[in-house]
């Protein structure tokens, strides 16, 4: 048996976390007006890592104040298209040259383990920067042939412009807060805009490692500003009205609140919010394959993803098996801090988060599911962490709250069906629809399915597979709007339409 390594800081990782910490406004590096600061916490022992700015409304306002004059007045907007492109191309440079220190920072203030954030969270966060820095050059309009009933001997010609939609606040979640943040950045930047970002309280030191990188890269000042703080912070840009465009992700509940804060002045917005995903598995799956995969869909990331497999939903001719199966890789895990190099699974990213998790847990207890797995808190060396087992549940009804609400934690609920039309009706048979995956041999059934569901994204024999060129985003309170591909211009754009009559 091997004996775990710790990884410790490097020193560029412990030189970030010893300065100062500043918010990004105007191209500046400033405290809160306020001049407070609070506490980022290291979610596997809850040891403080350091203080960060706590921006309020009045930091929000000198920074969307940046960002407006950035747009209206600024360089920014007489850029080409290809010069942002480069710009963008660089910033991706700057981070896969620092892939080590973004990886550690993740670690440290989210939890997960450290391999994870090595192989997915950098490389997808540089990936997904190069795709935009590309897609720069791509964004156009198009001509339309008018045929005018009132006026059949006048000519016209007809364009289209894609322009951008000029200042967008950007609120991200804490699960994934690099990542989230270049999924936000990169489409924002490619289409024109300029943008105030508001990491999440509990996770907000590699947005501002991303913060030094701007200017480096040769941005124009205000063209990115970004503000850490609380929810008032986040409050204070959904209502401002300096603001064209707030993109959310997050809790359905705090959603409800961006919508209702954007009324003020109509602003655009996309949310892409809860979700209580189902992995569908088919008597003719490949068993080992859907164990596995299932498995993934749930206990990756701690189980703090929107679209994590939460639902089993499994034929009754292998559900047995099955769930056995899945328990079976659950009690392997190795929970241990995200830098031990045996870790599989962190803790969760907050004291507050690990309280809602084990509480959903009795929840589930007390309504009569059967925990099959889990449904404890570790103790020893972890006991001061955030740690919540693997947790399997079954002999569960539709209307427990552990079935229809979103947990946010590594946590799974197993039910049998008897056909396809039963899956299928399970399946939609929350509020939700961000994502789902289906498990089967049948390619005929896979599209059947595939079709049937009410969901964002459709995985046939995976799961949790995303490509900076693929749409995601959701049906139902999962939100509206996609992030990633081409599909994401239509959150960041807006269409002018040019006539022009022809003498």
């Amino acid at each position: 048996m091997t004996t775990a390594t710790i990884t410790q800081p490097s020193t560029a990782t412990q030189t970030f976390i010893n300065s100062p910490q500043k918010l990004l406004i105007d191209g500046k590096r400033v405290d809160a007006v306020s001049g407070e600061t609070f506490e980022v916490l290291d979610p596997s022992n809850n040891n403080v890592l350091c203080q960060v700015p706590k921006g309020a409304k009045e930091d929000i306002d000198r920074a969307v104040q940046s960002a407006r004059k950035a747009f209206d007045t600024g360089p920014w907007r007489k850029l080409t298209a290809s010069e942002r492109g480069k710009l963008i191309w660089k910033l991706a440079d700057l981070i896969e040259e620092r892939a080590e220190e973004f990886a550690q920072l993740e670690t440290l203030d989210n939890g997960k383990p450290l391999a994870v954030a090595r192989a997915a969270d950098i490389p997808l966060t540089i990936d997904h920067f190069r795709y935009y820095a590309g897609l720069a050059t791509k964004i156009h309009g198009e001509t339309i042939d008018l045929s005018v009933p009132y006026a059949p001997d006048s000519h016209f010609f007809d364009f289209t412009l894609r322009e951008p939609m000029g200042v967008v606040g950007q609120i991200i979640p804490w699960n994934f807060p690099l990542l989230m943040a270049a999924w936000k950045l990169g489409v924002a930047l490619a289409a024109g805009n300029c943008v105030v970002l508001k990491p999440a309280e509990q996770t907000p030191l590699s947005a501002l490692r991303l913060a030094g990188l701007f200017a480096d890269a040769g941005f124009p000042d205000g063209v990115v500003n970004i503000v850490t703080g609380f929810g008032d912070a986040g409050a204070a840009l959904a209502e401002h009205h300096g603001v064209n465009k707030v993109a959310f992700t997050g809790s359905t509940k705090v959603g409800h609140e961006i919508v209702k804060a954007s009324a003020g002045n109509l602003k655009r917005i996309s949310l892409e919010l809860g979700g209580k995903s189902p992995s569908i598995v088919f008597a003719d799956a490949d068993l080992e394959l859907a164990a596995s995969g299932v498995s993934g869909a749930i206990f990756f990331n701690q189980g703090q993803c929107c679209c994590a497999g939460s639902r089993m939903l499994i034929h009754k001719k292998i559900y047995q098996e099955l769930v056995e199966r899945v328990s079976d890789l659950a009690k392997k895990i190795k929970l241990a801090p995200g830098m031990h190099s045996d870790s599989d699974m962190g803790p969760l990213v907050s004291t507050e988060q690990q309280d809602r998790v084990l509480n959903y847990i009795r929840s589930g207890v007390s309504e009569g599911a059967q925990t099959l797995i889990g449904g404890n808190t570790p103790g020893g060396d972890m006991e001061g962490g955030c740690f919540v087992e693997p947790t399997v549940f079954g002999n569960i009804t539709q209307d427990m709250k552990i079935v229809q609400e979103e947990i946010f934690g590594p946590v799974v609920v197993a039910s049998p069906f008897e056909d396809i039309e039963e899956a299928i009706a399970k399946g939609n048979d929350t509020a939700f629809g961000l994502a789902a995956s289906v498990w089967t041999n049948d390619i005929n059934k896979a599209h059947k399915v595939a079709r049937g569901l009410q969901a964002g994204t459709v995985w046939v024999n995976c799961h949790n597979i995303f490509d900076a060129a693929a749409p995601f985003g959701g049906y139902k309170k999962s939100g509206y709007g996609r992030e990633m591909g081409i599909h994401a211009l239509e959150s960041y754009t807006q269409i002018k339409n040019v006539i022009i009559q022809i003498h």
